[in-house]
């Protein structure tokens, strides 16, 4: 009887080890999958809450995958205790979900225990990640940031911004253009992106100085880590 319980204890504590292992294994995987998106994230804005989120869905995986062990009547009940959930965040850019879907593959691989699998495999996606950042297919087209400004619609006040834009801009696209003011100005948002040697403050400056008409500059660069 003696035997038994321990052989019982020395089994759940190699369990309880198990577990713990494979979860922070997990969490330490998906930590790198989330400073990855953020070092090669190229938006406006990034979400801090999808990037945490990122970073702590390994660990559910992981215990769920712990939970269902070799049962398959425990796996057809946890799926259709999860089918209950609705998660209500849309991800509209294909990358986010790719993201989120690593974490979720680092948490199951150390949840069945395949720890170098789980290793290699998100050193690989890491790597891969920033391998495209820096490449040239993936800077092919993108933008700086958004100009914003309202200007009155003189048609000499808009050739002058024009002729600004081309001057600092390789490429500006048109966003949005609406009246305000019962007609009496214009609200233009451009995507822009500068030229070489050309600077922001530069832009902004040249603008205000050409035409005085213009009100409310603003300019929202990529860099930038404000959440909108």
């Amino acid at each position: 009887m003696t035997d038994f319980l321990t052989a019982n204890l020395a089994s759940s504590s190699l369990s309880s080890l198990r577990v713990i292992f494979s979860a922070a294994l997990a969490f330490i995987l998906s930590v790198s999958i989330g400073l990855t998106y953020v070092k090669t994230f190229r938006g406006l804005s990034y979400s801090r809450n999808f990037v945490q989120a990122v970073m702590l869905s390994s660990i559910v995986t992981a215990m769920v995958i712990h939970a269902i062990g070799d049962s398959v009547a425990i796996g057809i009940g946890t799926l259709g205790a999860l089918s209950i959930i609705r998660f209500r965040t849309n991800l509209k850019d294909p990358r986010d979900i790719i993201f989120l879907f690593a974490a979720l593959a680092a948490g199951i691989t150390c949840g069945i225990g395949a720890y170098f699998m789980a290793f290699v495999g998100i050193m690989l996606f890491d790597i891969a990640a920033f391998v495209l950042y820096f490449s040239q297919v993936s800077k092919a087209s993108y933008f700086d940031g958004i100009l914003r400004f309202n200007i009155s619609p003189d048609e000499l006040d808009i050739q002058k911004m024009t002729a600004v834009l081309n001057k600092y801009c390789k490429v500006f696209a048109l966003i949005t253009l609406k009246e305000i003011a019962v007609g009496e100005r214009l609200e233009y948002a451009y995507h822009i992106k500068m030229k070489p040697k050309k600077t922001a403050e530069e832009l902004i400056e040249e603008l205000k100085a050409d035409i005085p008409a213009m009100n409310n500059v603003s300019l929202l660069l990529q860099e930038t880590t404000v959440e909108l």
